[in-house]
């Protein structure tokens, strides 16, 4: 991939997207972003058009709905339809367009909920999912499978499909409603804090584990499976670190890089999810890339970011002092 190829990232001021626009510029790599008033992925005549007359070289697909276990749950049309539709409709321009290469996002949701650990690519489409995140899970698994039939009836290895296991960094969501468990814990335990509360409750019984990949280590792998040969790789792709947390361990984490000290008790009403994701990224990791950033690094990156991004956006003047 040379300096002057045009790389399309939908999907630019989200989590992995601005990740992957960090990476990119170091590489003085042209880049071209459109925010959703300019170019609604929804709409597959104006993607269309966008791909007809900016003939992308590289497309990263980093754009999609994206929620919480409790927004999964309560929106599930939502999530099956928005996200079927910006890939059915980015994945036939890219085609149509001949883009060299296009990355393509699934998911870990995507794995059955009771699944053999770490999670092998080979067991996908071997059980259920996880029903929280059922309807998410599904639209997921039709992009890959869509990225690998392209692949199948043209003869050309152009859509590779990765799967990061969670995802955390600058530009998360960290609306705790809406937001996934790290950034989540990460608001509310910041908000205790700042009130001085001297006790909170968090979704769930804290038992689940999860593994927790940081967004730039994600684009670093991306980035290189757009610059090698990837004609003899066996997709889909893990990206993960190999190394899980329960979610009570995690809290205790972001609790200590926060300086909160009081109690944390647990709901267990609410739903906890899958009871374990851990990934496989063998054969990702077959390819070179290695995670160079620590779960502690990372989440002391994502809160420095957090109390920046209160400040600047007015959400916590009172809190988050120069």
């Amino acid at each position: 991939m040379d300096n002057n190829a045009r790389i399309y990232v939908a999907g630019h001021t989200g989590l992995i997207g601005s990740a992957l626009i960090r990476g990119l510029q170091k590489r003085g790599i042209t880049l071209l972003v459109r925010r959703r008033a300019e170019l609604d992925l929804l709409d597959g005549a104006m993607v269309e058009r966008f791909f007809s007359a900016e003939r992308p070289d590289y497309v990263v697909l980093a754009a999609g709905k994206v929620g919480g276990i409790v927004e999964n749950r309560d929106y599930p049309a939502d999530f099956l339809r928005e996200n079927l539709a910006i890939q059915l409709n980015v994945l036939q321009a890219a085609h149509r367009a001949g883009v060299r290469k296009l990355i393509f996002f699934g998911s870990s949701c995507m794995y059955p909920s009771e699944c053999p650990q770490p999670m092998a690519e080979t067991a996908l489409l071997t059980g259920l999912p996880e029903p929280t995140s059922l309807a998410y899970a599904v639209s997921k698994l039709a992009g890959l499978q869509m990225c690998l039939a392209y692949n199948q009836q043209f003869g050309e290895q152009r859509f590779i499909p990765v799967i990061p296991n969670s995802v955390f960094g600058p530009n998360d969501n960290f609306d705790p409603a809406r937001g996934h468990v790290l950034s989540s814990l990460i608001r509310r335990l910041h908000e205790a804090k700042m009130t001085a509360a001297r006790r909170i409750t968090l979704w769930g019984s804290g038992e689940p584990r999860r593994e927790f990949v940081y967004a730039d280590d994600v684009a670093d792998a991306c980035i290189a499976l757009l610059e090698q040969d990837t004609a003899a790789l066996h997709l889909p792709l893990n990206i993960g670190t190999g190394v899980d947390v329960s979610i009570r361990e995690l809290a205790a984490s972001i609790a200590g890089i926060i300086g909160y000290d009081g109690l944390i008790e647990w709901d267990t009403s609410m739903p906890d999810g899958a009871p374990r994701k851990l990934l496989d990224s063998s054969r990702i990791r077959s390819s070179g890339w290695e995670p160079k950033t620590s779960l502690q690094a990372g989440l002391h990156e994502t809160y420095q970011w957090y109390l920046r991004s209160a400040y600047v956006n007015g959400a916590a003047r009172q809190e988050c002092p120069v």
